[in-house]
């Protein structure tokens, strides 16, 4: 997970991901959604951006799913995490899998006090509502990335609706994910995502639903971004 290290509500989110980063790569273990998840994502940034080529910079990693496909359409993959379990599982299976992906234990904030307008594509997976301060991880993404460049969020809604589904349902229902995953508070809607992008200097291009089916294990694009979404910006070409 990414975000101030130093905060004690971070230090315990770390703590409980890093729990589970010898699950990761099990596609029908705690991590199975994102697996299912992982190649709509995928597809939603390659029909978006190039990705060939491009220097992409993933935000909590975790154990690496999404750095590893980037990777496989010709990025030039960078990615950071604040869980060491995760960071050091993330390594093995890239080693594994003969990938190159520069992996660090750091957080947004400590890279972008290293590196300025830095990255082509910057992705932000499942993680924004685990963050202290989504404002701070939103202005430190934009900080690495360089004016024009891609920022895909993907995240949870907060209304009745999704903490039904996502939260009771997912949670505490099916089991799909652990226990104490999400807490509803710290979710966000759309509005105030593109409300806190906007602070940063980025604009809003596009906004997608993903409909995630629990007992057939698939999932889809769709319009409705009640529970699931997915937010692309751009960093405005002026911005300072």
């Amino acid at each position: 997970m990414s975000s101030t290290a130093t905060a004690p509500t971070m230090d315990a989110e770390v703590r409980k991901f890093d729990a589970l980063a010898h699950e990761f790569w099990d596609p029908r273990g705690a991590f199975r959604p994102l697996h299912v998840l992982n190649p709509v994502r995928v597809d939603y940034l390659a029909q978006r951006c190039s990705l060939a080529q491009r220097r992409v910079l993933d935000i909590g990693c975790g154990g690496g799913l999404l750095a590893e496909s980037l990777a496989r359409h010709g990025a030039h993959v960078s990615a950071i995490d604040m869980a060491p379990a995760m960071i050091e599982v993330a390594r093995l299976h890239a080693h594994e899998s003969q990938l190159q992906i520069d992996y660090q234990q750091c957080s947004a904030e400590q890279l972008a006090a290293q590196a300025t307008a830095t990255f082509d594509v910057i992705t932000c997976m499942e993680l924004i509502e685990h963050v202290p301060s989504p404002a701070a991880l939103l202005a430190a993404s934009a900080q690495l990335l360089r004016p024009g460049g891609d920022l895909f969020v993907s995240t949870i809604n907060r209304n009745l609706r999704s903490f039904l589904l996502a939260i009771v349902g997912a949670e505490y229902l099916l089991h799909l994910i652990p226990r104490g995953t999400h807490e509803y508070a710290r979710l966000l809607r759309p509005a105030e995502l593109a409300r806190l992008a906007r602070a940063a200097h980025l604009t809003l291009s596009g906004l997608s639903g993903i409909d995630y089916n629990p007992f057939s294990h698939s999932a889809r694009l769709t319009a409705d971004a009640s529970v699931n979404y997915l937010a692309h910006f751009r960093r405005e070409i002026d911005a300072t």
